[in-house]
C-alpha cells in the first residue's frame, strides 16, 4: 500500500495503475469524483503545473480535475501523469542510491564523520543537562 524509494520503475508503474480512483467512473465520458481519488491525492502532493503541462494536455492540475469531474478524462490517463511525476521524483534518488551501493567505502566514511559530529553534540548536551539538574559533580 505504498510507493517506496527503492521501488523499480516497473513496481511503481504497477502500483500506480492499481490505485483506487472513482468506482462510479466506469466510462471516460462519465463524470468523476476527485475527492477520495488517490491518484488526485498524490498529484495534489507531488505534481507541479509544469509537470501537468509536460505530461498531459492540461495547463494545470485544477484544469485536469475540472475535466475529470465533468467527464471525458480516463483513469489511465491521470494514472500515467502520476506515474511520470513520481518517476521524475524517484529517478535522481535511484541514481544516488546506485552510486552509494557501488561506493560503499564512501558510505562508511560519511557514517564515521557523522558519528564523530554527533558525539561532540551529544557530549555538550549531556553537560548542559547535568548542570541543569545539578548533578555535574566533577565539573
Amino acid at each position: 500500500n505504498g510507493i517506496y524509494l527503492a521501488d523499480t520503475k516497473e513496481e511503481v508503474y504497477k502500483k500506480v495503475m492499481s490505485m483506487y480512483t472513482d468506482p462510479n467512473h466506469i466510462k471516460i465520458e462519465d463524470p468523476g469524483k476527485v475527492e477520495g481519488n488517490m491518484v488526485f491525492t498524490y498529484l495534489d502532493v507531488f505534481a507541479t503545473d509544469e509537470q501537468i503541462k509536460k505530461y498531459s494536455d492540461f495547463n494545470s492540475l485544477e484544469e485536469m480535475k475540472s475535466k475529470y469531474e465533468q467527464g471525458g478524462l480516463g483513469d489511465v490517463t491521470i494514472k500515467n501523469v502520476l506515474y511520470n511525476v513520481i518517476e521524475e521524483l524517484l529517478t535522481p534518488i535511484r541514481e544516488k542510491r546506485k552510486y552509494y551501493e557501488e561506493n560503499i567505502d564512501e558510505v562508511y566514511k560519511i557514517l564515521e564523520e557523522g558519528t564523530k559530529k554527533a558525539r561532540i553534540d551529544a557530549s555538550k548536551t549531556i553537560k548542559e543537562v547535568k548542570k541543569a539538574i545539578m548533578i555535574d559533580y566533577f565539573e
